[in-house]
């Protein structure tokens, strides 16, 4: 039998509205037991009846727990999704089986003032941002079942009362509500039934308002709205006419943004719509149909659901089915790719299984990561090393980003490029040519990846070597392996070119070009000793080689209180300035000793940071002293923009702060916002005139299938809009062409003066230490950071160390907020480090004192 309801009463709700983070890392959710949203191809296909159906067939087999969530609710209270599911629910299960004993609660959280009028009347005067400070709750009981029974709970966390888009109601009700308070509570309803696995099964559904790319509260797209949780999916389609393509158009939305999709299900209307869905999904995804739903508003649809119970029964299990996979395959991942991958960069030695991060997707700046503790759970880890310094999107460029890339793979798939056009590339060029390359550059060799663009920008600066000063001999003699002439590189100690065996033959002798890693490696270049820039204990210091003799130096030529100070062109003309001239044509004096001519072909550099050597921040004075000299002696300038460029320093171009331009610049990463892979190869006009000439063999013989590829131009395209765009990019300083300062100034400096850090630097998306250590503890091979690192993982930021240097990179579009964040949590466990290494010294100490005589 059916009982009252026990409760019905106007209560404080058990959840608070947040207006901001108070972690980094907020979002994330449970895994203790299957969670999926209910999205539908349109309004009216019957979302909250499919609802209904999942949750009687779940809880018919007691003890069972489903949680029903209906974050964006209008019409309410005349129409309330949670209201149907709390009522229907109940009557199926009792007129399936009248002893079986359920527990029903309906509870709607936040409650617009029109709507809470409907409901009560003016009985009530407390409100905030036009919600009143209360929440409706109802519970019932149903059956008279001898043991324990299920439970069924039903939440509306936000309901306006103007049946139209919630982004309408909520504008015309004065209750408006963010995507981020939208995602705080619904996390908190997703914790609901943690703890409660062994008391039975549980299944959560969130059920969403009208059609997948309906608005939410705030404008955006639904589909947008919910992504960072990325919760496994059932699509409700149409089976109308005209409802195949809607319903194509609906998955498609989903699963270009990532989402899973386990099963699409539809009403049937007598057109078989399921046959040319399933032709169309290849039989990927199941389509099951329901029987015809009556039309008669007074049809209590006992009957349909009867006639429905094996398509809602075939559902959950399909649900469940799914799930169990999905666990099983996280939980063998780590174990699988211990086994099967070689990693990059990595000592698989120091690498135990449980340290191996299983990363279930991205969204925008963060990881979703796979962790257990207590229980599995899918939580949000801010990707603090950029992974490897490609990435800059926020949440909004990765959709815009997949969604073009779709349309450029669609229109183009891959097209060879040689003597074509079309206008992904070509525009992808032209913009390239308008930005960092405005000035000087007048031509663009597309390759596929960092290393790649440095060997081509080798190649290109040689021959424009020779053909300035005259050394190339007659066609048919300069293209033999024999020749006199030894051509080299003019390149700063602490660089890193790339991998590829031309790049490591430019770079300084380092880790990466040890006889353990290239046997080949000779170093074909005269590398020079930088003077490195940083912060320490509040002051921004020049450490100058020794080998420069800078005695005669006065401490304010090395000495700064401010970054800006150390960018100031009015430095030229400064003591240093000299000092590095003399230093740097001593430099540049031609070798003796070899039976070849040997010369100074090119100049390569990083402009201003130094990555893979350490985050080293050379001397902008000495980079553009450098460059000088080479052009004075027709030497061609590379830029390896591949790290520094597009606004990873806070400006499009690194060269913005050197105040000089190269004859050859080289640009990779955040290019294509590190969505896909593309680099390109920036030239003068006199250097491409270098190889032209009547026959091909004086052509630039280089490249690659996949040279100008489509989807990759195409990216690039509209990443680089994006990131200097102001309506998109909110970092961007009005009328100057720089990002504002994301780095908290005062908490920099505070970190300068910790106990624990060596040195900082700060320059636009980028923030570095150096761990002070013992000097046989320093560099590339040392373990010394790894404990702070993974405190931080601990925190919600995934970082990657350099050695002792310890970096992390936000994006061009990262709010100043995120930044700070990200800092506090540093600090924090910066002291820990510091304490723990204390005590390490001090057990060390009382273990090896000596005994007294």
């Amino acid at each position: 039998m059916f009982h009252p309801p026990l409760l019905f009463t106007l209560s404080r709700h058990f959840l608070r509205r947040h207006h901001h983070h108070r972690h980094l890392s907020t979002l994330s959710h449970t895994l203790s037991h299957p969670i999926y949203t209910i999205w539908s191809a349109n309004t009216g296909l019957g979302k909250t009846l499919v609802s209904a159906g999942i949750a009687a067939a779940s809880v018919a087999s007691p003890p069972s727990k489903l949680v029903y969530i209906k974050p964006l609710q209008t019409g309410y209270p005349l129409d309330s999704d949670a209201s149907f599911v709390y009522r229907k629910v109940p009557q199926i299960l009792h007129r399936r089986n009248p002893n079986l004993t359920l527990t029903a609660s309906n509870q709607t959280l936040n409650v617009s003032i029109p709507a809470a009028k409907v409901k009560i009347g003016d009985n009530f005067s407390d409100s905030r941002n036009g919600f009143g400070e209360f929440g409706f709750c109802e519970e019932r009981k149903v059956g008279e079942g001898v043991g324990e029974g299920s439970e069924l709970i039903c939440k509306t966390i936000y309901a306006w009362n103007e049946a139209i888009s919630p982004h309408l109601a909520s504008e015309r009700e004065g209750a408006l509500v963010g995507d981020e308070e939208v995602l705080v509570l619904l996390k908190k309803c997703l914790e609901i039934g943690v703890g409660s696995e062994g008391q039975g099964s549980v299944l959560s559904l969130v059920e969403t308002a009208g059609g997948v790319a309906s608005p939410g509260s705030s404008g955006s797209l639904q589909c947008d709205l919910y992504r960072p949780f990325r919760l496994p999916s059932v699509l409700v389609g149409d089976g109308k006419l005209g409802g195949i393509s809607g319903t194509i158009s609906a998955y498609e939305s989903l699963t270009i943004r990532g989402y899973d999709v386990v099963a699409i299900v539809l009403e049937d209307h007598g057109l078989e719509n399921e046959v040319p869905l399933l032709s169309y999904l290849r039989n990927r995804v199941p389509v099951l149909v329901l029987p015809s739903i009556p039309k008669d508003p007074l049809d209590n649809l006992m009957e349909w659901y009867d006639e429905s119970q094996s398509v809602f029964d075939s559902l959950k299990g399909i649900m469940l089915s799914s799930f169990e996979k999905q666990m099983y395959r996280l939980h063998e991942m780590p174990k699988k790719a211990q086994e099967i991958f070689w990693w990059p960069f990595t000592q698989h030695k120091l690498v135990p299984q449980e340290k191996v991060t299983v990363i279930d997707s991205r969204c925008g700046e963060n990881f979703a990561v796979h962790k257990v503790k207590d229980h599995d759970y899918i939580t949000q880890m801010f990707d603090a090393c950029a992974s490897w310094w490609t990435q800059g999107p926020n949440a909004a460029l990765q959709i815009k980003l997949a969604r073009e890339m779709g349309y450029t793979a669609a229109r183009y798939g891959h097209v060879m490029f040689p003597e074509n056009v079309y206008e992904p590339a070509l525009q992808c060029a032209e913009l390239l040519l308008q930005g960092v390359g405005k000035g000087w550059a007048s031509r663009v060799f597309f390759s596929d990846n960092g290393s790649t663009a440095i060997e081509i920008a080798l190649k290109m600066a040689f021959r424009k070597f020779l053909a300035d000063n005259k050394l190339l001999m007659d066609l048919p003699h300069y293209n033999t392996a024999e020749s006199n002439i030894e051509l080299k590189v003019v390149a700063l100690n602490g660089s890193y070119h790339g991998d590829t065996l031309g790049a490591m033959d430019a770079q300084a002798p380092s880790p990466y070009t040890g006889f353990l890693q290239q046997p080949w490696y000779t170093g074909r270049g005269v590398f020079l000793d930088p003077p490195f820039v940083s912060m320490c204990e509040g002051v921004w210091k020049i450490a100058v080689p020794k080998k420069m003799h800078y005695e005669d130096v006065i401490l304010e030529d090395t000495s700064f209180n401010s970054r800006d100070q150390v960018f100031n062109r009015s430095r030229d003309d400064s003591k240093l300035a000299s000092i590095y001239s003399t230093y740097i044509s001593q430099g540049l004096l031609p070798s003796s000793g070899s039976r070849k001519c040997s010369y100074a072909g090119a100049l390569i550099i990083e402009p201003v940071i130094q990555g893979a050597g350490g985050m080293l921040m050379v001397d902008p004075l000495f980079q553009r002293i450098l460059v000088k000299e080479c052009k004075n002696r027709k030497i061609p300038v590379i830029f390896d923009e591949v790290f520094t460029g597009y606004w990873r320093l806070g400006v499009e171009s690194a060269a913005e702060l050197l105040f000089c331009q190269p004859d050859i610049a080289c640009f990779a990463k955040l290019m294509t916002g590190g969505m896909i892979p593309l680099a390109a190869t920036l030239a003068t006009n006199d250097v491409f005139e270098s190889f032209v000439g009547d026959s091909k063999l004086n052509a630039l013989l280089h490249g690659h299938s996949y040279s100008a590829h489509a989807v990759g131009c195409a990216t690039a395209c509209n990443s680089i809009k994006w990131f200097k765009d102001s309506q998109t990019n909110p970092n961007l300083v009005l009328g100057q062409n720089l990002l504002r300062e994301l780095w908290d100034a005062e908490l920099v400096r505070k970190i300068s003066f910790h106990p624990a850090v060596q040195r900082v630097v700060s320059l636009g998306t980028l923030f570095a230490l150096e761990l002070k250590v013992e000097d046989n503890d320093a560099g590339y091979a040392s373990l010394s950071g790894t404990s702070l690192l993974l405190k931080l993982r601990e925190d919600g930021i995934y970082m990657r160390p350099l050695g002792n240097v310890i970096y992390m990179m936000c994006g061009p579009c990262t709010s100043h907020r995120v930044c700070l964040q990200i800092l506090e949590k540093l600090y924090m466990r910066l002291d820990e480090f510091k304490q723990e290494k204390n005590q390490t010294a001090r057990d060390y100490d009382h273990d090896h004192r000596l005994p007294i005589a």
